[in-house]
This record gives structure tokens, C-alpha cells and sequence, in this order.
């Protein structure tokens, strides 16, 4: 069984889709509920090293995507979710199970103004103490 194979069969029915960019890069569409489990399983189970988190302001919503990386393999398998509240984006933090994600959640909540649920300390890391709340330097229609 090959790589992605065994991540296929690790996450199941959490997957809702699964994109293979090329035989290195594996993105699996997952819903933001099942990002925590997913992630777990992943990190805990399969023991893939987990790289970062990225997020992007898109017309449809905040896509997220969790980037993890199968070192022995040389292939990296991105769970990909979408938080289509643009009100109120907000999805549980990773953070409780993988303690290396701390800053690169409060680094989106910051930028992007992404609630992660359950983080320990959604404190500034990059801004300004003073700069003002609700506004959010990397989403579409931040003034510039």
C-alpha cells in the first residue's frame, strides 16, 4: 500500500474528495467539523509531520488548508476545508493536539480573523497592540 493509499484509508469517510496534484502532493477536501479528528489521525495515528497552516480569502469563503508531510515517502498531504461564514469565520483549533500549531493560528486569527474555538491564547503575535479590531490586513476587502 502506497502513502496515499494508507492516508485514504486512515481518514475514510472524513474525506469528502481527494485531489492528487501530482504523485507527491495529495489534497483532501475535508469539512471544517472534521478538521481536528482529521488532523489527529494524521499526526497521531499515521505519524506524518506536520508542516503549517495556511489560510486565503476567497469569493467563496476562508479556505484553510493543514499541510502535513510524509518524510519517508517525500509527499505532503494537505487537508483542504472552507469556512463560508465571512460574518463570523470560525472553526476548532488544531492547537490541543498538535501544540506546533499555536502560532500559526493566531497568526490567521490576526490576518485573517479566523476564530479557532478552543485556542489557549488568541492574543496579538504580528500587529500592533492598537491596531484596530475587526479589521483584517489580508481579507479581500481590507482598505488599503
Amino acid at each position: 500500500m502506497n502513502s496515499f493509499e494508507r492516508i485514504k484509508n486512515e481518514l475514510g469517510e472524513k474525506a469528502r474528495s481527494w485531489d492528487e496534484k501530482n504523485p507527491r502532493n495529495l489534497f483532501v477536501d475535508v469539512a471544517a467539523g472534521d478538521i481536528p479528528s482529521a488532523c489527529e489521525r494524521l499526526f497521531n495515528a499515521v505519524r506524518l509531520r506536520f508542516i503549517i497552516v495556511s489560510g486565503t480569502d476567497t469569493p467563496r469563503g476562508f479556505e484553510l488548508l493543514y499541510h502535513f508531510s510524509d518524510d519517508g515517502h517525500g509527499t505532503v498531504i494537505t487537508l483542504r476545508t472552507l469556512l463560508s461564514d465571512r460574518q463570523n469565520p470560525q472553526i476548532a483549533s488544531i492547537t490541543p493536539i498538535i501544540t506546533g500549531a499555536s502560532w500559526i493560528e493566531r497568526e490567521i486569527h490576526e490576518l485573517l480573523g479566523v476564530k479557532f474555538t478552543g485556542h489557549p491564547s488568541l492574543k496579538h503575535l504580528l500587529l500592533a497592540e492598537d491596531w484596530p479590531e475587526g479589521k483584517y490586513p489580508l481579507r479581500n476587502d481590507h482598505e488599503k
